[in-house]
């Protein structure tokens, strides 16, 4: 499950993605870029944000390898550029699968994974953060315009979540993947012995 760079530098904040696929990830990833340079996270949607864990990684990973499966995979469409009020970040709005993201939020933030957001969970795609006061109005011009232009359809699929680990660098590092729902095969399979048995 756990993978470079080495365990010394990770630190105890970890959160729950699902990435973007191509091509619109690529579209996003360019635009954060542009927005805030040297900024070379990979375009995702946040289920749980940011947290300490309370219990061992590996004993929060089981426990979302056991949940995970519990949602289907549903549609996500990203929808309008705005912005927080309070921390002026700019993102990327999610219309279609807000509400499954946030069943997910609530099912998943247990045990180990449990915390008391510092805000309540919005679902969105995060473009740029940290910004200077001046520069926000013009960033947002700019977001809104290369929006606007996007060439991609802006929805995809969620089939899947990854569990990631920052490091002292703010290197998010992929520690191991879930995929959304049950094997229909497979629930056939234990109803079948279920049954028979």
């Amino acid at each position: 499950m756990f993978k470079d760079p080495l365990v010394r530098d990770r630190i105890n904040s970890f959160a729950l993605v699902t990435y973007i696929p191509e091509p619109l990830a690529g579209f996003l990833d360019r635009l954060r870029q542009e927005l805030v340079p040297n900024c070379f996270l990979r375009a995702h949607v946040t289920i749980l944000p940011p947290r300490p864990l309370t219990s061992s990684p590996e004993e929060a990973w089981r426990e979302l390898q056991k949940l995970a499966p519990l949602s289907a995979p549903f549609e996500i469409q990203a929808s309008s550029i705005e912005v927080f009020p309070v921390s002026d970040v700019i993102y990327v709005q999610v219309s279609t699968g807000s509400d499954e993201l946030k069943k997910m939020h609530d099912v998943m933030n247990v045990a180990g994974l449990s915390r008391r957001e510092a805000f309540p969970y919005h679902p969105h795609v995060t473009l740029a953060q940290d910004l200077k006061p001046d520069e926000v109005d013009e960033l947002v011009r700019v977001a809104r315009q290369r929006w606007a232009d996007c060439p991609f359809p802006k929805s995809f699929h969620a089939e899947k979540v990854v569990f990631v680990q920052n490091t002292r660098c703010n290197e998010w590092v992929d520690l191991g993947e879930c995929k959304l729902g049950r094997q229909e095969s497979k629930l056939v399979s234990e109803l079948t012995d279920l049954v028979v048995g």
